[in-house]
Order: structure tokens, then sequence, then C-alpha cells
């Protein structure tokens, strides 16, 4: 019999994870929302009884004095055989503000006590923050800010495709005048190398497209900036192992996130993918 599956997906409230949850529904995963931590044991129990192939499970705030139960109960199942997954959906507290102004929804920590006080949601956000850090470190961190649900249905699936006893490489590109990436373990700042888009003819193209890989291959210091980066990556490649990660993220940032940044994601991707599993995201380019 095949070992079941679990997503476990937290997150902080609005960052999505409705949406990831859908995606695995999609993917074919039997899916249970809100599960309260002290009742994972014996509903992954009930489900492997039942032959289940595969199982999400999201978990959030609402269960806080119960979450620090969830990471010993992870180390169990998966000494038990199961295959496990998390999946921590984060973005940033400007983000998040403007997503529950727009729904008119109330945070769930907003309450202070019975007697209806409540408290500012920028309050709120950063008490959740604090609740949930302990499980943001024993996840694989996405950064929702800015991305649209097709696109995050999208990266939920490609993650949740990655054998979880096998290190996977993410590299990203983007665009440091829309923020760095909350999820990145590694940043590495390109704007310095020789910019296609003062070229006119490459100005609307971007670092897929074979005229501005040209472009960049002929400059010396493109070239040098891949090999170091790869060099540094590969270098810490067994640390990592060691450490049991699942994911490690590596974000590759220019000024517009369209030509230098997605030239070398694309270049060190190819590089790390005849030995590593590596997906490849171009969070500006992706949002088109």
């Amino acid at each position: 019999m095949a070992a079941l599956e679990v997503v476990l997906i937290t997150g902080m409230s609005g960052s999505g994870k409705s949406v990831a949850l859908h995606a695995l529904e999609d993917a074919g995963y039997y899916c249970v929302d809100n599960l309260p931590p002290e009742l994972l044991t014996p509903f992954v129990a009930l489900e492997r009884q039942h032959g289940a192939p595969k199982v999400a499970i999201a978990m959030d705030v609402r269960s806080a004095t119960s979450l620090p139960l969830v990471p010993q109960q992870l180390r169990h199942l998966q000494e038990q055989g199961v295959a496990v997954q998390s999946l921590f959906l984060d973005a940033s507290t400007e983000t998040l503000v403007r997503r529950f102004s727009e729904t008119r929804r109330l945070h769930p920590l907003s309450r202070m006590d019975a007697s209806d006080k409540h408290r500012a949601l920028v309050d709120a956000i950063e008490l959740e923050r604090e609740l949930l850090g302990e499980m943001r470190e024993q996840a694989h961190v996405l950064d929702t800010s800015l991305l649209r649900s097709s696109q995050l249905q999208g990266y939920v699936k490609a993650l949740i495709s990655a054998p979880a006893t096998q290190l996977t490489l993410v590299f990203q590109s983007f665009a440091f005048k829309r923020g760095v990436p909350l999820d990145a373990d590694y940043v590495f700042d390109v704007r310095m190398l020789p910019n296609p888009h003062y070229e006119s003819g490459l100005r609307q193209l971007t670092g897929l497209d074979q005229a501005v890989v040209d472009y960049l291959k002929a400059h010396e210091e493109v070239d040098e900036m891949r090999k170091q980066i790869e060099q540094f990556i590969r270098y810490w490649l067994q640390a990592l192992v060691r450490d049991h990660r699942s994911y490690v993220t590596v974000a590759i940032g220019c000024t517009g996130g369209q030509h230098r940044s997605v030239y070398l994601v694309e270049a060190l991707a190819a590089a790390f993918g005849q030995q590593w599993r590596t997906l490849r995201r171009h969070r500006e380019l992706d949002a088109h």
C-alpha cells in the first residue's frame, strides 16, 4: 500500500489558505479546513484505515492554544511512514490590511475579550505572526503578497508534486521595486549587471527570449555572477540536505524582474536540474 500523503497548510489570516486548499482539492486531495490540532493524529489514522491516498488539512490561528502540538505530531506521523509536507502562506502586513479592508472581514484575533473590546487590525496581524512563528519555521513558506489566485494555485500544485523526502530548489525572479519575496531563503541582487531595458530592441522582451539571452551571455560579468551564485549554492547544498530541508528558495532580483533576474533563474535552474529537482518562478512575468 502506498504511503498516505498529508499536506498541512497554515499561515496568516488573509494569505490565501482557502485558495490553496481548493488547488489541492482540484489535485485530488481530500481536504479539511480548520481542523483542531488535537484531532490531527486520530484524523490521519482514520484516513489511513479507510485507504485514503492524499489528504490536505488547513489549520489557522483560531486554534492558537493547541498549535504547539503540531510539530511533534508531524514528526510522529513521519515516523509512521506518512509522507508529510507543510506549507505556510505568508503576506506583508500592508497586503493583509488591504485584503481585510476590502472584504470588511474581522480578523480572528481582533476581539480581545468578552467585553467586546477590539484590537487594531495591525496589532492583531502582528500578534498572529508571533503566535504562528514556530509553525512558520517548520514549514515551506510561500509569499502570496503579489500573487493572483491562479498563480497561487499553480505554485501550490507544483510544490506538492515534489517528493517530501527529496530536496527541491525553487528559483524565483523578482523586481526589487515591488519588494523582496518573504519566502526567500537566499536573495541575490543583480541590479549592477548590464540592463537590456536600455536597449530599444530588447526593452519589451524578457529573459526568456533568445535575443535577451544572447545579450546577457555576451557580458562577462553576467556569467561571473551566475558562476558565483551557483558555486555558493552547491557549497551549501549538502548541509541543507543534512538539515532535512524539503525546499530551498533562491530569489534573484533586478529592477523590473523582467530581464536579468529571469535569465539567471533559467540558467541556474537548468544547471541544478541535472541533479536536483528544481522549480522556476517568475513573480512579475507570471502575474501577466
